[in-house]
C-alpha cells in the first residue's frame, strides 16, 4: 500500500510539472542599438505543446500593418521550466525598406505570478536571406485570452498546394450545430451515416483544406484539432459526390475532453454542412 501511495505522489508531481503552453502569448521584444526598432510587439500562437515538441507561429510587429510572421518549433523542459523556440522560416512580412526580418531563436523561462502566466528571456538570430547576425534583445510575454493577429490553420504542404489549384462550386453553408468546448484538444471522427454508398467528401477548417476527396465508410476518418482559446472555428463538409443514395450523409462524433457529441450531417450539390465550435478558456 505504501508503494502505491508513493507511486501516486510521484505521478501527481509529474502532472504538476507538466505545463500546457498552448495558446496566445503577447508582450514585447526589445532590440539593442543599431537594430531596426528599439522595441517591437511580439505575439506567439502556440498551437501544439507536449513534452516532446512545441509548434506555432510568431508575429513580430510595430503595428498591425507592419509585421513579420514566422513559423517555429521548440521544446519545453518541465523540470527547469525553460523552453527553446527556433524559427525556421518567414511566412509573410511587411516592413520598412531599410529593415530586414530576423529569423530568431528564443531562450525563455516560464513562471507564474499569482494568476498571471509569463514567458521571459532573450532572443538572437540572423537576417532573412543571409547569415548576418541580428542585434539581440530581451522578451517579456504573458498569456492572453484573445489574439491580435489571425490564427493560422495548419496544413501540410501538399494540401496547401492542392488548395491553390482547386475550383469549388459556390454552395450555401448550412449550420448544423455550434459547440462550446472546455479543452484545446478536439478529436473528430467521420463515418458514413447510413448504407455505405461511396459518399466522398472534402473537409475545410476556417477555409483551409484539411481532408481531400476521402470516402466515408464504417471506419472513421479521424481529425485531431488543437483549438486556440477564444477563437471561432468553422468545420465545413463539402460533398464531392452524393454516393449511390443521395444526399451525402455522415455521422460526426466530436470528442472534447470528457464530452462526446454525435452530429448527423447532410450535404448536397447546393449546400455544404457546417459545424462551429469554440474553446472558451
Amino acid at each position: 500500500m505504501r508503494a502505491v501511495f508513493f507511486l501516486s505522489l510521484a505521478l501527481l508531481a509529474q502532472l504538476a510539472m507538466a505545463q500546457n503552453l498552448t495558446g496566445i502569448w503577447r508582450g514585447k521584444r526589445t532590440q539593442g542599438a543599431q537594430g531596426c526598432f528599439p522595441e517591437y510587439g511580439l505575439e506567439l500562437h502556440i498551437y501544439y505543446s507536449n513534452e516532446q515538441l512545441i509548434m506555432g507561429n510568431a508575429y513580430s510587429y510595430v503595428s498591425r500593418e507592419q509585421f513579420t510572421k514566422t513559423i517555429f518549433k521548440g521544446r519545453y523542459n518541465a523540470q527547469t521550466k525553460r523552453l527553446v523556440l527556433i524559427e525556421s522560416s518567414v511566412l509573410s512580412y511587411n516592413v520598412p525598406p531599410q529593415c530586414i526580418p530576423c529569423i530568431k531563436t528564443y531562450q525563455l523561462s516560464f513562471a507564474k505570478q499569482g494568476a498571471e502566466e509569463l514567458l521571459t528571456g532573450q532572443w538572437s538570430g540572423h537576417e532573412m536571406g543571409n547569415n548576418n547576425a541580428c542585434v539581440p534583445g530581451n522578451i517579456d510575454l504573458h498569456r492572453e485570452a484573445q489574439p491580435i493577429f489571425p490564427v493560422t490553420i495548419q496544413q501540410n504542404d501538399s494540401l496547401a498546394r492542392l488548395q491553390q489549384q482547386l475550383t469549388l462550386q459556390q454552395r450555401e453553408k448550412e449550420l448544423v450545430q455550434t459547440l462550446k468546448v472546455d479543452t484545446s484538444l478536439i478529436r473528430i471522427d467521420l463515418y458514413d451515416n447510413a448504407e455505405i454508398d461511396d459518399d466522398t467528401v472534402s473537409i475545410f477548417l476556417n477555409g483551409a483544406l484539411i481532408l481531400h476527396k476521402k470516402r466515408l465508410t464504417d471506419r472513421p476518418l479521424t481529425l485531431h484539432i488543437n483549438a486556440m482559446p477564444n477563437t471561432d472555428y468553422e468545420l465545413m463538409m463539402y460533398a464531392e459526390n452524393l454516393g449511390r443514395i443521395p444526399p451525402n450523409t455522415s455521422l460526426m462524433i466530436v470528442t472534447a475532453g470528457r464530452r462526446k457529441y454525435e452530429i448527423r450531417i447532410s450535404s448536397s450539390e447546393t449546400k455544404s454542412a457546417v459545424v462551429k465550435f469554440r474553446y472558451n478558456l
